[in-house]
């Protein structure tokens, strides 16, 4: 990669990401799991009795690939499919206890690669490193309008356009998972 490449924000953060699935995706493979069955089962912890469409849209994947995603954990007993009360043609998916033994040690992993990015990395470094990359995420969901409204609460405003730092930095950093 060029010197230039390498100072530029937008190639560091894709490198950096990149490297991040690479090392995710070892670590699932030694449960004999995928990165997007470990992402699923976070999504389903942290927000239970999702349907597959409303999974797949914050997946950013197709309802058939959500759909066989959760085909395999049902079929390890990890997920179950629940009819939705109000819509039959709906349903909602709800962890099953292995899939709850499994997250534990899914935190463990997460953990882990959280320490070795963040290694010589000062802790005032990383809180203006969340906080800056929380504040570009608002921007390009506010950009996207919807494509990130579940995950960003309703009380999370625009960002500021003057392209100063967004006041509310504060608030989304606590508020968006």
């Amino acid at each position: 990669m060029s010197p230039a490449a390498e100072s530029d924000l937008l190639f560091l953060l894709h490198d950096v990401a990149r490297l991040m699935r690479v090392e995710v995706d070892k670590r699932a493979r030694a449960f004999n799991m995928t990165r997007a069955q470990w992402v699923l089962l976070i999504r389903l912890e942290r927000q239970p009795g999702l349907s597959q469409k409303e999974l797949a849209e914050l997946l950013e994947v197709e309802p058939i690939t959500v759909a066989r995603l959760v085909d395999r954990l049902e079929a390890h007993a990890m997920v179950e499919r629940r009819p939705d009360p109000r819509d039959r043609r709906i349903w909602r998916l709800h962890l099953l206890p292995a899939a709850r033994d499994l997250l534990g040690e899914i935190h463990r992993q997460r953990l882990a690669i959280a320490r070795t990015v963040s290694t010589g990395v000062p802790a005032e470094t990383l809180a203006a490193m969340e906080a800056g990359l929380r504040t570009m995420k608002a921007t390009l969901c506010a950009e996207v309008r919807g494509a990130c409204r579940a995950e960003l609460p309703a009380t999370v405003p625009a960002p500021e356009r003057s392209g100063a730092p967004v006041a509310e930095a504060a608030t989304i950093e606590k508020e968006v998972a």
